[in-house]
């Protein structure tokens, strides 16, 4: 039915720790079929190869990191398109620091050009005192993903989005969003994934957003005009679908989608 898919990872592929088996085999099926995908996920802690390597070794998925489009990519992407500057002061993990100094980015402590905040699981109120400050300054506010929650096998704990809503009540501002639902991570992963099979040309007509979490996966699809595929093995619920716009298909698990 269609030609690609971009494939949610926390909560569609994996709940935390806990294996989803059904999703590792609809990735078999996908490769069988020899049907192009994309993992386009809001996770910045880990660089694509990171990604491609947890699914490999804890998973039991093959993937390659080119088979990968993370937050943190999305930003680079888009920080470089946008020409902020090259001062950054990043509230984020390891993961993101090192794709910054990677695509030369002079990481800084205070008069940044940008604040780039993900989420940070060792985070002061220094480290937050100062983004603030500086985006208080005038330095573009800039957030990889605002997801309120993460799956995880001790349940729902504190997301990026949670960091990002202390900043928006201490600078009164209103971050650019990369991750879902944003769709400037949806163009980012197309153009991306256009790279990758430039024999082909895919447009988002071609693709189905396939993700569990109603305010982020299956809205980036809604709001980007794309088809979407909602799992219901993760954050979401069926009660969460009422009276709200409703996904293009809705599977308990990938088992029940044909590829």
């Amino acid at each position: 039915m269609y030609k690609a898919y971009f494939i949610d990872l926390d909560g569609t592929m994996y709940k935390g720790k806990e294996r989803i088996p059904t999703a590792e085999d609809f990735i078999r099926r996908l490769q069988e079929a020899n049907i192009p995908f994309l993992f386009v996920t809001n996770n910045a802690t880990k660089t694509p190869q990171q990604v491609a390597d947890n699914l490999r070794e804890n998973y039991g998925v093959e993937v390659t990191k080119n088979e990968v489009y993370t937050s943190g990519v999305a930003a680079m992407d888009f920080l470089e398109s946008q020409n902020f500057g090259k001062k950054l002061m990043i509230v984020g993990e390891e993961a993101l620091k090192s794709q910054a100094v990677e695509r030369g980015y002079e990481l800084v402590g205070e008069n940044p050009d940008v604040v780039l905040q993900s989420l940070n699981r060792d985070t002061t109120y220094a480290e937050l005192e100062a983004a603030t400050l500086a985006i208080r300054a005038g330095a573009k506010f800039v957030v990889t993903n605002i997801d309120s929650n993460l799956p995880s096998e001790k349940g729902f704990i504190p997301g990026s989005g949670s960091i990002t809503a202390f900043l928006k009540m201490s600078t009164q501002q209103e971050p650019i969003v990369m991750g879902k639902p944003s769709s400037i991570i949806m163009e980012s992963a197309l153009n991306y994934l256009n790279q990758q099979y430039p024999e082909q040309h895919f447009t988002k007509e071609d693709i189905a957003m396939v993700g569990d979490n109603y305010q982020t996966d299956i809205q980036a699809g809604i709001q980007y005009g794309m088809d979407t595929l909602m799992v219901l093995t993760g954050f979401s619920t069926r009660e969460d679908l009422e009276g709200v716009a409703q996904p293009t298909h809705l599977v308990n698990n990938l088992s029940e989608w044909k590829v």
